[in-house]
């Protein structure tokens, strides 16, 4: 199968729909909470809708700063970017009652396009786990030679559907939609970053591996 090519407007154009799709829902519960405390007198309806607009802010403020780690540029074009950072984002973002987020990485640099490889993954790593559970992060090597093992164990676990064509750039459809961008991107990204990425299902964990290219064996298989 061909690898689908997208024009520069039409990624822009779906990764920018992706963003706002992430964004609306607390955006949205903010406005609703506004308009409860300008028509309600009642304390406790005022401090229910306050309550509201305290948590919605919080999570579209976390998914925006995961989005500029993730989708933005992040810094100028070969910049390195602390992985610390990268937790702390990813933290905000899916650490919740529904995920338990393990993250073991050195307290490094690593190039950009690695760290947004690593944080794309996070989110296909979160869509295993449709009904919750853990996610273990580890990172191992360094800026020239890297190794990234994400786990994901929870009831009824499952590699996305489509996901590792969409990664491959060949998605069964022949096309990419919305729906999709996100892990066609994660596979534009991870041959950017000179990254294999390799998904494997066992009982109930997903395991998805990303490591160096050039630490591959040829006939490994692997996406990306």
């Amino acid at each position: 199968m061909n690898a689908v090519t997208l024009d520069s407007l039409d990624l822009a154009a779906l990764l920018c729909s992706r963003v706002c799709h992430d964004v609306i829902s607390p955006v949205g519960a903010i406005v609703n909470g506004l308009e409860v405390l300008e028509d309600e007198n009642d304390a406790s309806m005022r401090d229910f809708a306050l309550d509201l607009i305290r948590k919605s802010a919080r999570q579209a403020s976390a998914r925006l700063q995961f989005a500029r780690l993730a989708f933005g540029a992040a810094g100028s074009a070969g910049a390195a970017i602390d992985l610390g950072d990268a937790e702390q984002v990813a933290r905000g973002m899916f650490q919740d009652d529904k995920v338990t987020l393990s993250w073991s990485a050195p307290r490094a640099l690593l190039p950009k396009n690695r760290v947004k490889l690593l944080l794309n993954l996070l989110v296909i790593a979160t869509n295993a786990v449709p009904r919750g559970g853990t996610i273990d992060v580890t990172v191992s090597g360094d800026a020239e030679a890297s190794e990234f093992v994400l786990t994901s164990k929870g009831l009824n676990a499952r590699i996305p559907a489509h996901v590792e064509g969409l990664i491959a750039g060949t998605p069964e459809s022949g096309s990419v939609d919305a729906h999709g961008i996100q892990p066609y991107y994660t596979g534009l990204v991870a041959r950017a970053a000179g990254m294999n990425v390799a998904l494997k299902l066992e009982g109930d964990a997903v395991t998805i591996r990303a490591v160096s290219a050039a630490s591959t064996p040829q006939n490994e298989a692997a996406q990306g």
